[in-house]
């Protein structure tokens, strides 16, 4: 693995060499971050990261992007998107990402012309191959280039490689956007946006870093691992008070614990 590792970074390396600038689709994960950082090694001020500020992001993560950002000492553009507002996009249906990137691949294209930059870049690692992506079609309409995927990096060695190069993220548990929580066909508005969000942190105040609450309008779906489902049971009345409070007459746990894209089965 140690030898597969240094070969993958090396290739990154080479490759972005050959880029000569970028701008990095940033989320503030530890896999854009390791872009980012790798990036700002071998491409120096030719690189500049951009984040959109959305209602399908916690504010946390927003400002846990811009702490990265400035610690691996890059440029940091911030800007505004309301993806409810994209065509379609509010009633959720299976391409819903397709729609989502295709606006936001399109707004960076756009400062990357400005900006002079040769190429976007985003945090898709080869893992990702393996589950329900349909934001990777407007990654390839526009050009959009997952260097990680590229050079075969996949989760687990993303994480080490963040680790060795000592960057807070490395342990960051994995996030997606709040529409993931919804079942596809089942509308988004912002209010059932803000009751998930709610209801993330309540779960996330127990110690539980790593939880998905997936939303049936009466009812949730609670995902956490295994290993921390005690931790919801043995405060169970508080959760079930909690939720009830915000709307949910239903409040349960899935025991099969928590999985990436298990709203695309």
């Amino acid at each position: 693995m140690e030898r597969n590792i240094e070969h993958k970074l090396k290739k990154m390396d080479r490759l972005l060499s050959e880029m000569g600038s970028v701008l990095v689709a940033y989320s503030g994960g530890v896999d854009s971050t390791l872009v980012l950082k790798v990036a700002k090694d071998v491409l120096g001020e030719k690189v500049l990261a951009v984040t959109a500020n959305s209602p399908l992001s916690p504010a946390s993560e927003i400002e846990i992007a811009k702490v990265m950002a400035k610690e691996v000492g890059v440029r940091h553009l911030i800007i505004e998107s309301d993806e409810l507002k994209i065509p379609g996009f509010a009633d959720n249906p299976t391409n819903r990402c397709y729609l989502c990137k295709t606006e936001l691949f399109g707004r960076l294209k756009q400062i990357a012309r400005d900006e002079g930059l040769n190429y976007i870049l985003d945090g898709s690692n080869a893992s990702d191959t393996l589950d329900f992506r349909p934001g990777k079609e407007a990654a390839k309409k526009f050009g959009v280039r997952s260097i990680l995927e590229e050079v075969g990096l996949l989760k687990e060695e993303v994480r080490e490689l963040a680790r060795r190069l000592e960057l807070p993220t490395y342990n960051k548990p994995s996030s997606a956007c709040l529409a993931s929580r919804f079942p596809y066909g089942k509308r988004i508005t912002p209010e059932a946006l803000r009751i998930v969000q709610t209801a993330e942190e309540e779960i996330k105040k127990l110690g539980i870093a790593q939880v998905r609450v997936r939303h049936y309008e009466n009812l949730c779906r609670i995902e956490v691992s295994k290993e921390e489902m005690y931790l919801c049971l043995e405060n169970q009345e508080a959760i079930t008070a909690k939720f009830k409070q915000l709307g949910y007459t239903y409040v349960t746990l899935d025991l099969e614990g928590y999985r990436t894209g298990s709203m695309n089965i």
